[in-house]
């Protein structure tokens, strides 16, 4: 009968064959979590009793929520979590302006095919294009990962997506993925591995794969899968062994080829039309960056729309990269120049106004096209603001247009 990829890879951690539906335990290769669920992880272990955590060489700790932090809270907080990877000898810890945790942890080359990553963010999902099984959990189980070194986990179903075809000029993967959101709902692929491939997805980038895994959990998923290649090996510095599935699954099939710009629209991720749907919807801001498309080729295909151009007057532009390392590439090769000659904000690496709490909080009424992974009422600021989800082309046109364009009018 064969199994699935995600059971290959549980049965193999487990240490015995597993199947889709049994509740296994298993041991975890590599934790991680941020600024914003560490100090709710540090009072669960002392809660816990627990004084030393098993392995403080298989942890990870990127700030990244509050980058630098917005008020005498978020910096008190900030400090505890520090003292705690001091005391624990917490080495891969990353201090503010390091970049975004999922974008940060396999730049570092921290994790490998094969094995199994836990993080403490919903988005922890985005890893599973390494060819691992990642997924998010609260602070509690996070804890108990610290403590025992293993957690618990149902073996998820799959559902294959096979992305056929080529993406054509100005489509990009976050256009597919929203269109793929369009297809299965918010809640359509709940506690299920979605297992992205085709040929659209063998010719991405490692980038542009991280991008589709990412959005992965707006549809329910536990984790957003891919098989690992030489891509793979080389954007993480190292291999590893390669599942793939060889079971019959449920599979759905979306035509990349013949897509066009996708935006998904205010209240809900799955709320997806065509650019040329909502074209001309004047935006207060757009938003490029986030753990979804604040990547170098982002940046690369922003900068290509916006070089020798203004951003619109009535619009603010905002610019974060998803790490350090991204940042100084693109300050090397003058991409930071670009952006900030036509007008844009560069703000300091991290999540930045994704989670709505600074850097680019949303007033009331006001209109906001962003590269991020949500949009639901008040994600990013008032509750009566509206935020418009599109590919880092899209947000770049529509920054100078300071209304919601379609990428192609720009050659």
């Amino acid at each position: 009968m064969g199994s699935t990829a995600v059971e290959k890879i549980i049965s193999r951690s487990a240490g015995r064959s597993v199947q889709v539906g049994e509740f296994v335990e298993v041991p975890v290769d590599f934790a991680y979590f941020h600024d914003g669920t560490g100090p709710l992880i540090v009072d669960a272990l002392a809660k816990m009793g627990v004084e030393k955590i098993i392995d403080p060489d298989r942890v990870g700790i990127v700030f990244d929520h509050s980058v630098p932090p917005f008020n005498d809270q978020a910096a008190t907080l900030q400090a505890k979590v520090r003292k705690f990877a001091r005391a624990q000898g917490i080495s891969r810890f990353h201090d503010l302006g390091e970049g975004i945790c999922h974008q940060v942890i396999p730049e570092k080359g921290y994790v490998s095919p094969g094995t199994i990553v836990i993080g403490a963010d919903s988005h922890s999902c985005t890893l599973g294009c390494f060819g691992l099984f990642s997924s998010g959990v609260g602070a509690t189980d996070l804890a108990y990962i610290l403590a025992t070194g293993g957690t618990w986990l149902k073996v998820p179903e799959t559902l294959k997506v096979e992305c056929m075809g080529a993406l054509k000029g100005k489509v990009s993967s976050k256009d597919l993925i929203l269109e793929i959101v369009k297809m299965v709902g918010t809640d359509g692929a709940t506690y299920k591995a979605l297992e992205f491939c085709g040929e659209a997805v063998r010719q991405m980038s490692q980038s542009s794969r991280m991008t589709m895994s990412n959005m992965a959990v707006e549809m329910g998923a536990k984790t957003g899968f891919m098989e690992a290649d030489s891509k793979t090996f080389e954007f993480l510095g190292r291999t590893g062994p390669v599942f793939r599935t060889d079971s019959p699954v449920e599979t759905m099939a979306v035509d990349a080829g013949s897509l066009d710009p996708k935006v998904a629209c205010p209240g809900s991720v799955a709320n997806v039309k065509s650019v040329s749907e909502v074209e001309g919807t004047p935006i207060d801001q757009a938003f490029l960056g986030s753990c979804t498309n604040g990547r170098y080729e982002d940046l690369f295909e922003a900068a290509k729309i916006i070089k020798g151009k203004k951003v619109h007057r009535d619009t603010r532009f905002i610019v974060i990269a998803a790490s350090k390392a991204i940042q100084l590439e693109a300050q090397r090769n003058g991409l930071m120049d670009i952006f900030q000659e036509a007008g844009a904000i560069i703000g300091v690496t991290g999540c930045g106004p994704c989670l709505g709490v600074h850097m680019g909080v949303l007033g009331e009424n006001e209109v906001c096209v962003s590269t991020s992974n949500r949009n639901f009422i008040g994600r990013m600021g008032h509750p009566k603001s509206l935020v418009y989800l599109a590919s880092a082309q899209t947000v770049a046109a529509s920054a100078a247009e300071g209304k919601i364009t379609d990428p192609r009018r720009f050659a």
